[in-house]
């Protein structure tokens, strides 16, 4: 009797709801505005579909394995390169981390006055110490155990997943309704509105679509659950990328008939999607109704988020950790199971990143989009390894077993796996060019630019000094217990 129940409509609602949500929108369209339509459209051809049916196969090679990434690069090349591979998938969380207190104060920051004056009129030094205070708080918290806070976080992203969809809805049948509703952008019905410039500046935005579209190794435990995997897989990939195809277009859509694509206003990306349900709530004649709900959900969203992003990539990186690349301090544990020194690590590092700001940002709005676009060049870092440990699979194919293959061909494997980690890496590094004006602000373009740069260096290297010391560490243990037996 075959026990495998999911279908492949089932697999794609939950990787939709694990991959979307309204801010993918927000940030995309705030940096191109109602262009990125089309951009969403290559995106998903050129580089989403093919991720997905990539873990589609790593999943179903390594159904057994319960390291995600850092197993499948295990199982495909050395035990060095998947700790390594740990060490991305955790450390590339520490921008993310240093992010959430601000969204935080955001979020019930429009739940108390109802605007976003508090992004505006904040100085820099008092976000950075209310945000320190917070994130210090949840680190705190986190070794504690926040299981309740966790089931209402999940409760918070599925009606903000619900309120992503409800704005589409509404945006786009605002003209039809209320009356006295005025699409923002003009000539949307012209194709040319939609043709992006495809210079310079816009390919240093496609960080943030990868961005935006990343995370789907976080499907591959469904793979082998799905009814005939190497049909029903696939199909259920491809209804995914529909889904999020239409709620990207359609999204970015709803977002030109509010806000005017040709002049967008500065906190955008900090305050877009409160002011966007704000709007829609007046149109609709409930006021501010819309907004707060958005507003509260997101704020117990990101709460939930931080405390999670705390824990969970602390836990895969130590919780099973080898002594050979990992020294013994950062792996102890309290007698509760806590990874002390895990999180005071993980509190120095990102109370830099929060702090780091105040040597050249020069507001919040700032700020947000600094961190968002790091956050941009930082997390896509992790995918790099599902690409690798692709095309590794690949080299070796003979020796695995795989209920779904995403290209039975060799070498077209291989090709496809090469393109996206290449796509992924360039994306990267051009995301590092700041997008502000050069002429207005040089001190803060350089600041930016020194510190895209250098964040990810610093976070890699420091990966890789755990080595070193753990050596050193082993080589001293194994000195003394030689010394031991010679004096016995």
């Amino acid at each position: 009797m075959d026990t495998k129940k999911i279908r492949w409509f089932t697999v794609a609602f939950i990787a939709f709801n694990m991959v979307w949500g309204m801010g993918n929108v927000v940030n995309n369209f705030a940096q191109q505005g109602i262009t990125v339509v089309t951009s969403w459209l290559l995106i998903l051809a050129l580089y989403f579909i093919p991720y997905a049916l990539i873990v589609g196969q790593l999943g179903s090679t390594f159904k057994d394995s319960k390291g995600g990434v850092s197993s499948w690069v295990e199982n495909t090349s050395t035990k060095r390169l998947a700790y390594y591979a740990a060490w991305t998938y955790w450390v590339v969380h520490i921008p993310y981390l240093a992010q959430k207190p601000q969204a935080i104060l955001i979020a019930f920051g429009w739940v108390g006055q109802g605007n976003g004056n508090l992004v505006n009129q904040m100085s820099m030094t008092a976000v950075a110490l209310a945000s320190l205070a917070i994130f210090l708080a949840f680190l705190w918290l986190s070794t504690k155990g926040l299981n309740t806070l966790k089931v209402i976080g999940g409760l918070a992203g599925t009606a903000m997943f619900v309120m992503s969809l409800l704005f589409i809805v509404m945006a786009i049948g605002a003209p039809f309704i209320a009356k006295d509703f005025h699409i923002a952008t003009p000539d949307m019905g012209n194709t040319k509105t939609y043709i992006p410039k495809f210079d310079f500046s816009y390919f240093t935005t496609i960080s943030m679509l990868v961005f935006a579209v990343g995370g789907a190794e976080k499907i591959s435990p469904y793979v082998n659950q799905t009814k005939n995997p190497a049909k029903e897989f696939p199909r259920g990939m491809f209804l995914l990328a529909g889904m999020v195809g239409i709620c990207a277009v359609l999204g970015s859509i709803a977002m030109g008939m509010i806000f005017s694509s040709g002049n967008l206003p500065n906190d955008l990306m900090a305050n877009g999607a409160y002011a966007a349900f704000q709007i829609l709530g007046q149109h609709f004649g409930v006021g501010n109704f819309l907004m707060i709900v958005y507003a509260l959900t997101n704020g117990v969203g990101q709460i939930a988020a931080l405390a999670f992003s705390i824990d969970a990539p602390l836990r895969i990186l130590l919780a099973d950790a080898d002594p050979e690349f990992v020294p013994a301090w950062l792996r102890k544990k309290t007698n509760k199971g806590t990874l002390k020194n895990g999180y005071t690590l993980t509190g120095i590092l990102v109370s830099i990143i929060i702090l780091l700001p105040l040597l050249g940002i020069g507001d919040m709005n700032e700020l947000v989009k600094w961190l968002t676009n790091l956050n941009s060049v930082v997390m896509p870092m992790r995918y790099l390894w599902v690409f690798f440990a692709f095309i590794m699979l690949n080299r070796a194919v003979k020796h695995f077993q795989s209920e779904y293959k995403f290209i039975k061909q060799k070498r077209l494997a291989m090709i496809a796996g090469a393109w996206c980690f290449l796509f992924t890496l360039i994306a990267c590094v051009l995301g590092m060019v700041p997008k502000l004006d050069y002429a207005a602000n040089p001190s803060a373009w350089w600041f930016q630019l020194a510190s895209n740069i250098l964040t990810p260096i610093i976070l890699i290297l420091l990966g890789m000094l755990l080595p070193f010391i753990a050596r050193r560490e082993q080589r001293k243990t194994n000195g003394l217990d030689l010394n031991s037996l010679n004096v016995e």
